[in-house]
């Protein structure tokens, strides 16, 4: 009796470790496929192994296999708007080593308030690490159909096998924030007057800026009459008469020409002005111009200085600053 149950203790020994050797033999020819063979399938496996796996042996995962999946999305939230129609990849990988694998898609991705419209498939070939990878990308044409929090569901994959089982794997569920069209129209708008306020922000600016480099030119322009006005108060007592009114008549023209924008102060005629209401207190100096220009005689110092008074007040300047 004792015989016996050693005997059954070998043959369990010898068992378990057969199957464990059809086990790694198993996963190593998992992914191993033909020369001759162009399609995505799994090899077939030798009869015994074959055999044995169908009846007694578990199947691999894929993570153990080296396949792996990813939608591209992973971490923040997909930011989309109602109405839109998006395009959303799923990659399977595998390291190629001149392998294929038929990756069958089991599941949708439409949900509630996600439409699917379409899926396409491409296969490619990548290097990452040193490594050849293989990869089947499925493109799905979802249609965004409500605003608000939205689920992208996980989509099951799997990759059949010779003994009539199947790897199975899932990609990640991805969110979804959908905007609806009022509220994209709204943030449009907002955008818009935002860049209308800032731009008339710069073209006020740009005005003030250039408003205050008129008025510093003014008062440059206004500072040299001035000065012409306070070298003529200086010559008063010494100078011809006749002259030294024309020399303050052209000091008022400067004055005029650059009170009103006019480029050439020698086409400015004080007359004219005077006659138009333009130049309203200005009578009285005109005339003693004019007797100068056509007049002639001679006048008194203090007479002059009075005019010189006179021209001054009309400026609007002062003789102290």
């Amino acid at each position: 009796m004792k015989k016996n149950a050693i005997t059954k203790a070998v043959k369990a020994t010898k068992a378990k470790h057969a199957k464990a050797e059809a086990q790694e033999k198993y996963a190593d020819s998992l992914l191993a496929v033909s020369k001759n063979d162009s399609a995505n399938v799994l090899a077939v496996q030798p009869d015994s192994v074959a055999e044995d796996a169908s009846n007694e042996l578990q199947l691999p995962t894929p993570e153990q296999l080296g396949i792996s999946i990813s939608t591209g999305f992973s971490g923040d939230t997909l930011k989309v708007t109602k109405g839109d129609t998006i395009d959303f990849p799923i990659t399977v990988s595998w390291s190629a080593n001149g392998s294929a694998i038929l990756v069958v898609p089991t599941g949708s991705a439409a949900t509630k308030d996600i439409a699917q419209v379409g899926v396409s498939q491409e296969s490619s070939r990548i290097v990452k690490d040193g490594k050849e990878l293989a990869q089947i990308t499925f493109n799905y044409k979802l249609a965004i159909q409500d605003e608000g929090h939205l689920v992208i569901p996980a989509i099951r994959f799997e990759i059949p096998t010779p003994m009539g089982q199947s790897l199975s794997m899932r990609s990640e569920p991805v969110h979804v924030q959908a905007k609806g069209r009022a509220e994209t129209l709204t943030t449009v708008v907002m955008v818009v007057v935002a860049l209308v306020v800032l731009l008339s922000g710069i073209l006020r600016m740009r005005r003030r800026a250039k408003a205050k480099a008129v008025l510093e030119k003014w008062k440059v322009a206004l500072s040299a009459v001035r000065e012409r006005m306070l070298v003529l108060k200086q010559r008063v007592n010494v100078a011809d008469s006749r002259e030294w009114l024309l020399e303050l008549e052209g000091v008022c023209k400067d004055y005029v020409a650059l009170r009103f924008h006019v480029k050439d102060a020698s086409t400015v005629n004080l007359d004219n002005l005077v006659k138009a209401g333009v130049l309203e207190g200005w009578e009285h100096l005109v005339e003693e111009f004019a007797h100068a220009r056509y007049g002639g005689g001679i006048r008194d110092s203090f007479e002059n200085k009075e005019t010189w008074k006179l021209a001054l007040s009309l400026m609007g300047l002062e003789e102290e600053e």
